[in-house]
């Protein structure tokens, strides 16, 4: 897929699916307490000027100001925007490629769930390189692995069993760099930019719940997106067919959705 024909699958994804990523993450908990939003925003010592990459609806952006960052959000989707502005949230609307920030115009970065789906991620990271402060900080969720638990075995089983009985245009093409699912790769990207090695641990956030709820986060996935309903209801039966032979005795599905946390910073020239 190429960058264009990617970010219009993006602006059309988010225009029918508005804040699908902060109603997916919001409410689901690490072993801590903590979501993965939580986790990003406790990354940034404070208060200093933020930028949230992708920032979407804003959700992350209130976290920061209420830990009296001022942040401010970018992203390609302007219904979310939308919705941020209407958390009185300071946003704009462009591409990570070439961010409408002056030089060392930060003191930190975040950015959730979205730096591993970017294309030309090389040029995304010069990009941080430029508008964050020398020894300015940046740290990125990351979908983590994707073996994960049973839940996410099963629905990528059956996902993979739909996807190969429909016609190519309904088969999403790989989005996002590789390289960004490990440090090493991450290291890759980042190191050439200006960044320190980068610091990376995984947290396993809790989805578990009734199946309906189970459904309703593999249900917005993107792969699901160019699918007709005819095999997107075909991947939702076979689901709930296979998925309560994984029930815990209250009847929860138990679904643990592992995170990559990675942080590093800017560092000098020659350093």
């Amino acid at each position: 897929m190429t960058r264009s024909a990617q970010e219009t699958f993006f602006r059309a994804f988010h225009a029918s699916h508005p804040a699908v990523t902060s109603r997916c993450f919001a409410d689901a908990r690490g072993a801590d307490g903590r979501s993965s939003y939580d986790l990003l925003r406790d990354e940034i010592a404070g208060p200093g000027r933020v930028l949230d990459l992708a920032c979407g609806d804003g959700f992350l952006l209130d976290l920061l100001a209420a830990a009296g960052h001022e942040a401010i959000g970018i992203d390609l989707s302007s219904t979310d925007l939308a919705l941020a502005k209407q958390r009185s949230a300071a946003v704009a609307e462009g591409r990570a490629q070439h961010l409408p920030f002056a030089d060392h115009a930060f003191d930190a970065c975040v950015s959730h769930m979205a730096f591993m789906l970017m294309t030309d991620v090389d040029q995304v990271a010069a990009e941080l390189a430029r508008v964050l402060r020398p020894g300015g900080r940046l740290s990125l969720v990351l979908s983590g692995s994707a073996d994960g638990d049973e839940a996410r075995r099963l629905f990528g089983k059956l996902l993979r069993e739909t996807l190969a009985g429909v016609p190519e245009e309904e088969r999403l093409s790989p989005l996002g760099d590789k390289r960004t699912r490990t440090r090493a790769g991450l290291d890759e990207i980042l190191a050439p930019a200006g960044f320190a090695p980068v610091e990376w641990r995984t947290e396993a956030i809790d989805f578990s719940g009734s199946l309906d709820q189970v459904w309703k986060f593999f249900s917005v996935t993107y792969n699901l997106f160019p699918m007709s309903e005819a095999a997107a209801t075909a991947l939702k039966t076979a689901f709930f067919a296979e998925a309560p032979a994984l029930a815990r005795t209250d009847g929860s599905i138990p679904f643990v959705f592992q995170v990559a946390l990675a942080s590093t910073h800017t560092v000098h020239k020659g350093q």
